[in-house]
């Protein structure tokens, strides 16, 4: 819109904005001269794509060989905010040029270091458009040697420009660096990692954790490969594993420079070292354990405080890439003082301990004999909660983790039965303050929450305790709204009723129809609660969630309900601008649909309604739209042959979506997992009018469409871009088809090459998968 507006402008008046713009890039005054960059890079980014302005980048290049220095950095500012904003194929044509007169500014031959500061971060703008410069060894080398120099330059600011320049590149450019590393950056960048200066020391930290994003993303793309059976076309020259010997004492030194003072929420280079000794670990696997371990026997129970937190937090780091095999020893040994240092008396330690205790409960559960370990590591967790709010939130996590992957199936009993009524009561205890410092009252809810999902049976009471526990507050927080009036006030309510009503949401997935006994209480809250916040969407979608978690609970009984609750489902499901509400609404009508089966049809024509008002809606986000499709199949499911009164106009939207689909070109991830998501919402839509129809006896009325279905999935079939839900999807309506018309009315369309060959494919899945038991 901005972009239309601009362009309809009168030429002349253009004309003069842009001559006023490029005149005051002249001026001593660096606010001007930003917002002149800034203006010319934000015209120049909507008329050179119309072919308009051409000359603007030749007239920002001569000033960069003028002799006002401030001219020089305001017009390569320019540059760097053009190349940040623009497609960088319609500059490839003048990167040549731009790229001579950046190097030119970035040179260490340049007396003005405001200069090359400005010239470097040009640069780092314009590394994606340089591609085919990077592709020439000669060019390659001057721009290496020209970052590689602004590393020692004598200012900061150029110092660390030139640091995220070498991270940038290595991200682009991994497959060209490996001359570099051994020639220089090597050993620039331990250097920068031990520099005083912390910016200096945190980017040349980034520029290994990059080097380990790159390695990972390569292993993880190799074994897809193999898996595959196609041929690995890139080379992982284990960069990582190389600079070990140099980059890892680093980074451990680097952990002991924690500051007492420090906010923890402030980037700092003890937390930079660790996520890139995890990083590492990641990357290099098995050989990061053993230089990694001295470090931590050496000061684990040293007396300053800071060489403690590093062992600790070294060792939480490595948990996480190593075989389980090789760790397991060493953690068992390590439990008993972790346990004992979450009693600490130093916050730090206590927090760091906390948190490499979650790490273990996530990634190596088998560690912990529960014989042994598991009511020491309970009463640790437990006293954590009521210590700072900084420990409580890890002591959470820890928590959740250990319920997770103890808990979680339909079993009588589990190994935190008996400790769950007493970590509940003390997370209601520790939530009954209006503090939130450090999300501590948050992260309480959560671990509420997730240990009603996971409880086993014989925690139930327990759990229906907590539910009604749970729905006082929820109700206390109702009777209390209008009293609350300043805006941070409001959002922090908003916060507190949002997790109370996700535990109840757990809390009524677990009991099922048990909930039935407070289910007036929850849906009047509920009500209320939406009749108070048409403004908070949070608060509105996790109210929906709980109504979706009641209706499955109830099934049929929810139709009392329903009659109240539909106004506010039809209000969200016509609010576009709210997307994940809609969203959400739209899954409540499915849920709705199966719960009430033919009983829903008495809301269906409004349902359908508004559904087909979505779909032609420019304003709804498109990732709704596939869900929508389908519900469809939810409604002819529920309802069965009723559904032939929407028939001719579902089948008309169905066939343009496939028409969508088949003419979709793959041109990056999105575009293919948007496709994938609109295949799936089709099929799942055809299967649901399929069975609807045929257990009425009406399966005849779909055979029309049959070959147009069939048609779009063999363009489907041939794309090898589709998902394994979209297959699976498929093989589903094929079979479901072939169930429909028994008498062989669509026999010779089954008889399909492409259908032979997706059966086939759908059976060689691996054993157990879905795509083999639909097959």
């Amino acid at each position: 819109q901005h972009a239309q507006r601009w362009l309809q402008l009168d030429e002349a008046v253009r004309g003069q904005i842009k001559q006023g713009a490029l005149i005051t890039l002249s001026s001593e005054n660096r606010q001007a001269t930003t917002a002149a960059a800034q203006t010319i890079a934000a015209i120049t980014a909507i008329e050179l794509p119309q072919n308009q302005w051409p000359d603007v980048i030749g007239t920002l290049l001569q000033n960069v060989s003028s002799p006002s220095t401030s001219l020089k950095i305001a017009s390569l500012q320019t540059i760097g905010f053009i190349c940040e904003s623009i497609d960088p194929e319609i500059l490839a044509t003048q990167s040549n040029t731009i790229l001579t007169a950046v190097i030119q500014g970035a040179n260490s031959e340049e007396p003005s270091q405001d200069v090359r500061f400005a010239a470097i971060t040009a640069l780092y703008n314009s590394l994606e458009f340089v591609r085919q410069n990077f592709e020439n060894e000669g060019e390659r080398n001057v721009i290496m040697q020209t970052v590689c120099e602004a590393t020692q330059s004598p200012s900061v600011n150029v110092q660390v420009a030139a640091f995220e320049c070498l991270v940038r590149i290595m991200q682009l450019y991994y497959d060209k660096m490996s001359f570099y590393m051994e020639k220089a950056l090597y050993g620039l960048t331990v250097i920068g990692m031990k520099h005083e200066e912390e910016k200096i020391a945190l980017q040349a930290i980034e520029f290994w954790s990059t080097v380990c994003d790159e390695e990972i993303e390569l292993q993880l793309d190799e074994e897809d490969a193999r898996e595959s059976n196609r041929p690995f076309e890139h080379t992982n020259f284990q960069f990582a594993k190389i600079a070990l010997p140099q980059v890892l004492p680093t980074l451990l030194y680097l952990l002991t420079k924690q500051d007492e003072d420090a906010d923890e929420d402030e980037w700092n280079v003890s937390m930079a070292a660790a996520t890139c000794l995890s990083l590492q670990a990641q990357t290099i696997g098995n050989d990061i354990v053993a230089p990694v371990i001295p470090f931590v026997e050496q000061h684990i129970r040293n007396p300053d405080w800071h060489y403690r937190e590093a062992a600790v937090m070294s060792f939480g780091s490595i948990l996480e890439g190593p075989n389980p095999e090789v760790l397991t020893p060493l953690v068992s040994q390590a439990l008993p003082v972790l346990i004992e240092m979450v009693k600490d008396q130093v916050l730090q330690v206590k927090d760091s301990a906390a948190w490499t205790l979650g790490r273990v409960c996530d990634l190596l559960i088998d560690c912990i004999q529960l014989d042994v370990h598991l009511d020491n590591l309970i009463h640790a967790l437990v006293a954590g909660l009521e210590d700072n709010p900084r420990i409580v939130a890890n002591c959470c996590w820890a928590i959740m983790n250990l319920t997770e992957q103890l808990g979680g199936n339909d079993a009588q009993t589990y190994a935190l039965s008996q400790y769950f009524e007493p970590i509940i009561t003390t997370l209601m205890r520790i939530t009954e303050s209006n503090v939130n410092e450090n999300n501590s009252r948050t992260s309480a809810y959560e671990t509420m929450a997730t240990l009603a999902s996971t409880g086993t049976k014989d925690t139930y009471p327990t759990i229906a305790k907590l539910g009604l526990a749970i729905l006082e507050r929820l109700d206390t927080t109702i009777a209390n709204a209008s009293q609350v009036v300043g805006t941070d006030d409001r959002i922090a309510l908003g916060e507190l009723q949002s997790n109370l009503l996700n535990v109840l949401t757990n809390v009524t997935r677990t009991l099922g129809r048990d909930v039935a006994e407070i289910a007036d209480r929850i849906m009047t809250s509920v009500l209320q609660l939406l009749n108070m916040n048409s403004k908070m969407s949070a608060v509105a979608e996790d109210s929906f969630l709980l109504v979706g978690a009641m209706i499955t609970a109830l099934e049929a009984d929810f139709k009392r309900y329903l009659d109240s609750f539909a106004p506010f489902l039809y209000n969200a499901l016509q609010n576009h601008e709210e997307y994940q509400l809609c969203s959400i609404s739209v899954g409540l009508i499915g849920d709705i649909c199966r719960s009430l089966g033919p009983d829903a049809a008495h809301y269906c024509d409004q349902f359908m309604t508004i559904l087909l008002q979505d779909l032609e809606s420019d304003v709804l986000h498109r990732d709704v739209k596939p869900g929508i499709l389908s519900c469809f199949g939810d409604i002819a499911l529920a309802i069965g042959g009723r559904f032939e009164n929407y028939l001719e106009v579902s089948f008309r939207v169905l066939i343009s979506a496939c028409n969508l689909s088949a003419n979709t070109q793959a041109t990056d991830y999105d575009t293919i997992d948007y496709n994938n998501q609109l295949r799936v919402g089709i099929f799942e839509a055809f299967v649901g009018i399929v069975q609807g129809l045929k257990s009425d006896g009406k399966a005849q009325l779909v055979l029309p469409q049959v070959q147009s279905i069939l048609g779009f999935m063999s363009v489907v079939y041939n794309d090898q871009t589709r998902s394994e839900e979209a297959t699976k999807a498929m093989i589903g309506l094929l079979g479901d088809l072939a169930d429909a018309f028994v008498s062989g009315e669509i026999r010779d369309y089954l008889r399909s090459e492409w259908i032979h060959a997706l059966i086939k494919e759908g059976r060689a899945s691996p054993r157990g998968t879905s795509i083999r038991e639909v097959s």
